[in-house]
């Protein structure tokens, strides 16, 4: 039976302690190329995909859409992709965006029916004059270049949807409710940067909500001559400073990546003091020199990293609170 959204973080959580989740920073250490990193747990199978790419010289922006592939198709995963907890509505809807080492830029927002909406970003980025796809929209240009149109909606995320309905109160639980990202980077061994970032988003938003991770500059950014950074939880706060692109931002002005994670949590709680105790974010860069950050709001948030001095661990990130 697949597992509920609250029984698969728990599980999740076992399988890490198993593998061996360390306290020890990777970000501290500096990795040589190629590496991929992603948030979450899940990403390490996402992980396993891309070093397929990379280990034989591949291109990042190949290995990160790849990666992705993994936790979309995955129906266990209740926050991207198949299998994603629904809209209010009883609706899954997709969000996702990919960035290249060129700042060619793809995105896709509020898509439903498609299981891997980061290729239809990568299309958008390829074949359209246009940077971001909406809706009807994107669904329908999705259909005209050769996806198909699935039922998202998995037999345990509409019970999950139901149960939900008889109160219908929108509280969503950390590291839960909030868990919503895979962002992933990845740099390749010609030390060129790219990255993806793909989401069902929070379960029983409001049809039509749209968080962080399709836009470009709050769920990723990335800058081929700095490094890149992606995020992960509360959406609304990471659009609210232009996250993924303030972390890049600050490491071109010198920081590590982690300061910068570190420097862009901090703004958040500036700017909401008493709601940053209540919710989480999490930021996740890799520089140009292959050098890892990680810093969240809470407890909880990890990340997975793989290269040829780190096969495929997890870590847990710092925190604020």
């Amino acid at each position: 039976m697949k597992t509920s959204r609250r029984k698969f973080i728990q599980s999740s959580a076992v399988l890490a302690s198993m593998a061996g989740i360390s306290t020890l920073q990777a970000q501290e250490k500096k990795i040589t190329k190629p590496i991929v990193i992603s948030t979450w747990n899940f990403g390490v199978s996402a992980n396993a995909e891309a070093w397929k790419i990379l280990s034989k010289s591949g291109r990042a922006l190949d290995a990160v859409e790849a990666g992705v592939h993994v936790p979309e198709a995955d129906p266990t995963i209740n926050t991207v992709g198949y299998g994603g907890l629904p809209d209010r509505d009883g609706r899954v809807t997709l969000d996702a965006c990919i960035m290249d080492e060129h700042a060619n830029i793809g995105a896709v927002a509020c898509l439903e029916y498609i299981v891997h909406p980061i290729s239809v970003a990568r299309k958008v980025m390829e074949k359209t004059p246009h940077v971001m796809l909406v809706g009807d929209g994107a669904l329908q240009f999705a259909l005209a270049n050769g996806f198909k149109k699935e039922n998202l909606l998995t037999k345990e995320s509409e019970q999950a949807w139901k149960e939900w309905l008889k109160k219908a109160e929108y509280k969503p639980l950390v590291n839960i409710e909030n868990h919503d990202t895979i962002g992933m980077i990845a740099l390749d061994a010609r030390q060129n940067l790219s990255g993806a970032c793909t989401t069902s988003g929070m379960a029983y938003k409001m049809h039509g909500r749209v968080g962080d991770s399709p836009i470009i500059g709050a769920g990723l950014f990335v800058d081929n001559e700095i490094g890149a950074a992606t995020s992960t939880g509360v959406g609304e706060e990471v659009i609210r400073i232009c996250g993924s692109h303030l972390v890049v931002e600050l490491m071109r002005q010198g920081n590590t990546p982690q300061q910068a994670c570190e420097l862009a949590v901090k703004r958040i709680v500036n700017n909401q003091p008493e709601k940053s105790k209540e919710m989480q974010v999490g930021f996740l860069a890799l520089s140009k020199n292959g050098e890892l950050g990680a810093y969240a709001l809470q407890k909880g948030f990890t990340y997975s990293v793989y290269s040829n001095e780190v096969p495929n661990k997890i870590f847990e990130s710092k925190s604020y609170y």
